[in-house]
């Protein structure tokens, strides 16, 4: 006798759901809950059919809800969809169909294998984050973020997907390549909106510490990527007209083993140069055929352009160093501007090899020994040599006697940097929320005001063509200044859609409520007992989520400070892959 025989699956399994579905069995606590638990898994992004991944994911999530129900707790266990994004967008060009209708067929396909599963869902709080009624209050906490000082305007240096044909954060761009596209992502200038996560960079730090309930790798990998540096401000002087140049380095101490000053294709000083130089334009024009992110420029050759610029050594009389247009200087990190210890940074001596720069060690294991640096740089602790008066300081204290002497001379000063950036939140295309600001010839930016919120989406819109759809939109755009009463335009720009996963599991707990939080609800199921899912989102949406929570918190909207108790990366279900060398995918075959 087979399996199905013994055990009718079909019949027991639809009687059981009918059975759960009548008696509201999963439905959680409208009220204060007595003694909640919270579990979550990662929702899913309305792709059009429920895959291997989400059946294993969710599966850890029903069973850690019906244990704890089991347990006498009271069990909230959501789900919802993140239905805003690209793949909608593209998926209603090529089947002509519009995005809103895609998503809403997905939604119910995969709303109905979730449920044929028998999975121990909360149904009554489903979301989903392309509807008005959800991100009607995004957009009002983009006001108070704006408010706040926490989002802002500015022309930036942006990772452009040409297939996507839209700007995509650095945490986006893996190897040079739109993450979802896969595509080589390009360097443009233009005008762009930001969070100001940078604000929270020590916050974020220090949080971390407490998240024992977390993966160390995640911890780890979140750590890396915010990236604190501590180190110095170093102003060289150019010897042609006194002007300074500033530089942000990590190893103040090795300023007496300085080559060269390289500077960013970015820089202003490049322009100035570049403006009088074919050559150095033509090199800063290959260098952002690239993407801005440090994966692409650590990936690449590194290359320089000598310019006819010296600066003066700031220890050194009468010594002066070239200046260099380098590709691997990020205009966004430190000033954009470094200085060049080939003995001592292994980039930097591979860079004086191909340039034929001096290489000078002013470090060494201890008093006794030299380092071997014919083959390599020697990045080990040490004490210094060759090194006027900080000869025979260890490391630790060279670095502090020097940025002292830096101070005392007024050619620089102690400075903390960070490796993470500014959360680029513009994207130029269509299926997102709308950022809710005019532009107004007069009055400049100005926010929407509250009692017009939500800014909702046109539905008759023309897609396919090449740019923005909502700028292309005849209508749409045009509109009256909410300060002068003047001719305005909209913000065409829209939602990146980590936005509005940054704050849904906190949606989760007052769905229906008129505003966007119940600060007695947040304050009894939050933060998320058990969070699931991918460790790929350690430097996205668990990163971008946590922020959220903070700025939140600070802005008045709820009394909490970390979103996830505990979380589980739950791996993936995978198989051999295999690349072109174009870096596209292959079938097995």
């Amino acid at each position: 006798m087979n399996m199905a025989a013994r055990y009718p699956f079909q019949a027991s399994e639809a009687k059981w759901q009918d059975c759960w579905r009548s008696r509201n069995t999963f439905a959680a606590t409208d009220a204060i809950p007595k003694k909640p638990y919270y579990v979550l898994e990662m929702f899913p992004y309305p792709s059009g059919n429920i895959h291997m991944g989400h059946v294993r994911n969710y599966t850890l999530g029903d069973v850690i809800a019906r244990f704890r129900k089991a347990q006498g707790y009271d069990v909230l266990h959501p789900m919802g969809w993140d239905a805003f994004g690209l793949p909608a967008e593209n998926a209603a060009i090529q089947n002509k169909v519009h995005p809103k209708v895609w998503t809403d067929s997905n939604m119910a396909t995969m709303r109905q294998q979730l449920q044929r599963m028998g999975l121990a869902y909360d149904w009554s709080r489903e979301l989903a984050t392309c509807s008005p009624d959800y991100y009607k209050f995004e957009q009002m906490f983009f006001l108070a973020f704006l408010d706040k000082g926490l989002a802002y305007r500015k022309k930036s240096y942006v990772n452009w997907d040409p297939v996507e044909n839209t700007v995509l954060a650095n945490e986006q761009v893996i190897d040079g390549r739109g993450w979802r596209s896969g595509a080589l992502v390009e360097k443009r200038e233009q005008m762009q909106w930001f969070l100001k996560i940078t604000a929270y960079a020590d916050a974020l730090l220090d949080g971390l510490q407490h998240l024992n309930g977390w993966p160390e790798k995640v911890r780890l990998m979140q750590e890396k990527w915010i990236g604190k540096s501590v180190g110095a401000h170093v102003d060289f002087r150019l010897t042609h007209n006194g002007e300074v140049l500033r530089v942000f380095t990590t190893r103040p101490d090795t300023l007496f083993g300085a080559a060269f000053v390289a500077i960013s294709p970015n820089h202003p000083l490049a322009a100035q140069c570049a403006a009088v130089d074919a050559g150095l334009a033509d090199f800063i024009k290959a260098c952002n055929a690239i993407g801005t992110s440090e994966a692409a420029i650590e990936q690449q050759e590194k290359q320089g352009y000598k310019t006819t610029l010296t600066v003066e050594h700031p220890f050194k009389t009468n010594a002066s160093l070239p200046v260099y247009v380098a590709n691997f200087v990020l205009m966004d990190y430190g000033t954009g501007a470094v200085f060049g210890c080939p003995a001592h940074d292994q980039r930097d001596f591979e860079f004086a090899r191909k340039y034929d720069l001096p290489i000078i060690p002013v470090v060494r294991p201890d008093a006794h020994n030299e380092a071997d640096i014919t083959q390599a740089a020697y990045t080990g602790d040490g004490v210094l040599y060759h090194s006027d008066f900080l000869d025979g300081l260890p490391v630790v204290i060279a670095k502090q006697t020097a940025i002292a002497r830096l101070e005392q001379s007024k050619a620089g000063s102690a400075y903390t940097t960070y490796r993470l950036r500014d959360w680029s939140i513009s994207r130029q295309r269509y299926w997102g929320c709308p950022i809710p600001v005019v532009h107004c010839p007069s009055c400049g930016v100005v926010p929407v005001p509250a009692a017009q919120l939500p800014v909702t989406l046109p539905e008759d819109i023309t897609l396919g063509k090449p740019g923005n759809p909502l700028a292309d939109h005849p209508t749409w755009k045009h509109t009256i200044c909410p300060t002068c009463g003047g001719k305005a335009e909209r913000e065409t720009d829209t939602f990146d859609t980590f936005f509005e996963s940054s704050w849904y599991f906190l949606r989760f707990t007052c769905k229906d409520a008129d505003q966007p939080f119940d600060k007695n609800m947040i304050k009894a199921w939050l933060p998320v007992d058990q969070y699931i899912g991918g460790v790929e989102h350690a430097v996205l949406h668990l990163l971008y989520a946590r922020f959220f929570v903070k700025a939140l918190r600070d802005c008045g909207f709820i009394d909490l400070d970390e979103p996830f108790n505990n979380l589980m990366t739950q791996g993936m279900i995978c198989h051999a892959t295999y690349k072109a060398e174009d870096g596209t995918w292959l079938f097995p075959h």
